[in-house]
């Protein structure tokens, strides 16, 4: 607590009412204190969030993916972007503790994506932390964008403290985050949760990961769209993720082929929510990410009927099934996170801030 006040973290709000002794100090946390990056990086798009030491979104922008460009020139744009960004929204680039940067697994902290989807392949040992780290001039904390949604959902609230959640990421690919008791769940390699590369059909088709029958192959915005373009419907054709968004909201007026397209994504989503929910033990599973973002209303009841009437602990509790209130920027939320996690609570994992808090120090506890 000491370190908190010596580096303006947090500031004196006061004295509580005495009790006998010396009144304790009321400390509360100054959100104008530090500010810290997110990136979500992804071949659709990249997004940015800048947040307060509250967790607080200050801003918050999107710009174009990385498309076929060499991964030095990406990190050069990501550079300036923050640089320009930073500066109009008028913040003190001194108080920036870092940028976390999110990016589809599976990941490795020194050489970034170890595997990388069919269309990010040019990223595959790329040294992202450490070239975006010498571009920024900043800390770099790395990891995959599904465990950062996570992470994001429950600093934003959207995960109730002592819930055991998965949050269902769907951007161009498949992937959840797993968050127990406020603490992300890493696994060994910080990969836990690709839910996208679990098999539900032994024959299936064949996976960028090199499995067969795996989710993503069978359900992700990437299958849908390529089945409803050999039916012969027309899409934009910019991107996977703009085409799924049409589909979806195609989907939404109730015309017939992309709503039958999205629900049979739904079912495979589903089962495989249901695995995910039985292993873990799940109350609450969050579906978020830019794909969900667009169609969640359309996944949300049939993966809750598919708890309801299959998780195997239901007669001892329930599995209830949210949309994210941010779902299109949860991984760069999550990113930004990453950064104030490790500068407030580096060994407290489950630890959120709350900007307007205050916190009671004992009389003699060195902080007086």
């Amino acid at each position: 607590m000491r370190r908190l006040l010596d580096e303006g973290l947090v500031v004196e709000a006061g004295r509580a009412e005495s009790t006998g002794g010396k009144p304790r100090m009321l400390l509360q946390l100054d959100p104008a204190a530090r500010y810290a990056v997110g990136v979500h990086l992804d071949h659709a798009g990249i997004t940015y969030v800048v947040a307060n030491l509250g967790g607080q979104v200050v801003a918050r922008w999107r710009r174009p993916g990385t498309g076929a460009d060499d991964p030095r020139v990406v990190v050069d744009r990501i550079a300036a972007e923050i640089a320009a960004n930073v500066a109009r929204i008028g913040v003190d680039r001194r108080l920036l503790l870092g940028v976390g940067v999110v990016s589809p697994g599976p990941l490795a902290t020194s050489t970034g994506m170890t595997i990388a989807p069919p269309v990010m392949q040019h990223w595959s040992d790329f040294p992202l932390a450490a070239v975006i780290e010498d571009a920024v001039g900043l800390p770099v904390l790395l990891d995959n964008d599904a465990t950062a949604a996570a992470l994001g959902e429950y600093w934003s609230g959207g995960v109730p403290t002592g819930a055991v959640c998965a949050a269902l990421y769907m951007g161009t690919g498949i992937g959840s985050g797993i968050i127990v008791d406020g603490a992300v769940y890493r696994g060994r390699s910080s990969n836990a949760g690709e839910v996208g590369h679990v098999c539900l059909d032994v024959d299936g088709p064949p996976c960028w990961c090199g499995g067969r029958g795996c989710l993503e192959a069978l359900a992700g915005p990437s299958a849908v769209v390529a089945r409803a373009l050999d039916a012969g419907i027309v899409l934009p054709g910019r991107s996977v993720s703009e085409d799924f968004a049409a589909l979806a909201r195609a989907a939404a007026r109730g015309e017939d082929q992309p709503v039958r397209l999205l629900a049979d994504s739904a079912r495979y989503v589903a089962a495989a929510t249901r695995s995910l929910a039985n292993v873990l033990d799940l109350d609450l599973v969050v579906l978020t990410g830019s794909s969900f973002a667009h169609a969640g209303s359309l996944y949300l009841p049939v993966v809750q009927e598919r708890l309801d009437a299959g998780f195997f602990a239901r007669a001892t509790h329930g599995v209830r099934v949210t949309i994210s209130s941010h779902a299109a920027e949860a991984a760069a939320v999550g990113g930004a996170a990453l950064v104030l996690q490790a500068e407030l609570a580096p060994r407290q994992a489950g630890m959120r801030i709350v900007a307007d808090a205050l916190t009671e120090v004992p009389a003699g506890s060195g902080v007086a």
